[in-house]
């Protein structure tokens, strides 16, 4: 199988980057300026994968029809932005991972549901601050395609971008979207167990082809 990986594509937030520390620190900023308590880091981290719509639902325990959603949205996106990589680090064993794709001439690239506006912001300040060996083939962001994951056109689009057949390029993931996406293009599907899956998940029952611990293991299949 893995002689036939030309490709690996990957989800950010959750999968390639730990970016819960400024999620969660821009919604308890959020949740400071209107009077409230800040929120535990564990409380808010399973959100994180999520958008900034979980991450208010979480903090403000309201959905997006109360008519003080779309102002805090806003303001925590506001204040995200501020600080969009100031905590946010690769995951472990993310530079190695890179390293090894780099060596090994297979294009890497990015499916995100994370708007643009955010994503190039984020990748720039990582870029300056934790450069890794290559820069991604693609980046697709939740507002790139018509429509974001699940649906597929996010992902036919990164295929035609670093020009890989589907059922040579993994899709790695950590959200039930993530591998809905992978599998609707034919793509082989990694379950980044890593990242921010919650208690009130069920991984098993999303049938990811692979399911890995840490970049470092996933590494090492890879790799052998």
């Amino acid at each position: 199988m893995t002689q036939s990986i030309k490709g690996v594509l990957f989800d950010l937030d959750g999968t390639l980057l730990d970016t819960a520390p400024d999620l969660a620190g821009a919604l308890n900023l959020l949740l400071q300026e209107n009077g409230r308590p800040a929120l535990p880091f564990d409380i808010i981290r399973p959100a994180a994968s999520h958008g900034s719509a979980a991450l208010i639902k979480t903090g403000f325990n309201i959905e997006p029809d109360d008519s003080n959603f779309p102002p805090l949205q806003k303001r925590y996106l506001e204040l995200y932005l501020q600080n969009i990589a100031t905590s946010s680090q690769w995951f472990d064993g993310i530079s190695e991972l890179i390293d090894y794709l780099t060596d090994h001439n297979i294009r890497w690239g990015i499916v995100t549901n994370k708007p643009e506006f955010l994503t190039l912001p984020l990748l720039k300040g990582m870029a300056e601050k934790s450069p890794l060996a290559s820069q991604p083939a693609c980046i697709v962001c939740g507002d790139t395609a018509a429509k974001p994951k699940p649906d597929p056109a996010p992902m036919h689009l990164a295929l035609s971008k670093i020009a890989v057949a589907a059922t040579d390029c993994l899709y790695i993931g950590d959200a039930e979207r993530d591998i809905q996406a992978g599998k609707v293009v034919n793509c082989p599907t990694v379950l980044a167990s890593w990242g921010y899956i919650s208690d009130n998940d069920q991984p098993a029952l999303w049938q990811a082809d692979f399911d890995f611990t840490s970049p470092t293991e996933l590494l090492h299949w890879l790799s052998n």
